[in-house]
């Protein structure tokens, strides 16, 4: 059975490949009820990072990519999961090979603040790469920071 991470703030597959060598973008799709926001503040990023939260009125592009179990514990340790910045959650990925079940990293502090936009930047642009829809890039684009 494969093991899929879903990323809504990380779609560049060139920085993803060197995180988690072994682990290829399978493919891209939607979080449905959920919404990208930012919150707690991490100062690599001069800035709130970012992470989704459950709202059923929104959707997240993510990219989908299948977890080689020697990248999963280097992964972890990226975003914190041992130092509690981060949690893991299932979630449920839509995509045009149908609904597919993934985790995520959900951040482990409060919503709010602003991204750099410098972060925000990679991000739309990452989002672009990866194909996410014209309109959802430049809501990105258009966010404050």
């Amino acid at each position: 059975m494969s093991l899929y991470a879903a990323y809504a703030s990380n779609l560049d597959a060139r920085q993803m490949s060197r995180r988690a060598p072994a682990s290829p973008l399978r493919c891209t799709g939607w979080l449905d009820g959920w919404r990208l926001t930012f919150g707690g503040e991490q100062f690599g990023w001069e800035g709130s990072i970012a992470t989704v939260v459950e709202d059923e009125k929104d959707q997240v592009f993510v990219g989908l990519y299948d977890i080689a179990p020697g990248d999963e514990a280097g992964l972890d340790r990226w975003e914190g999961l041992p130092l509690g910045f981060y949690r893991k959650i299932k979630v449920r990925v839509h995509t045009l090979e149908g609904d597919l079940t993934a985790w995520t990293y959900v951040l482990n502090d409060y919503e709010g603040g602003l991204p750099s936009a410098r972060y925000l930047g990679i991000i739309a642009d990452a989002a672009e790469s990866a194909g996410a829809p014209h309109d959802y890039v430049m809501e990105l684009r258009k966010r404050p920071c």
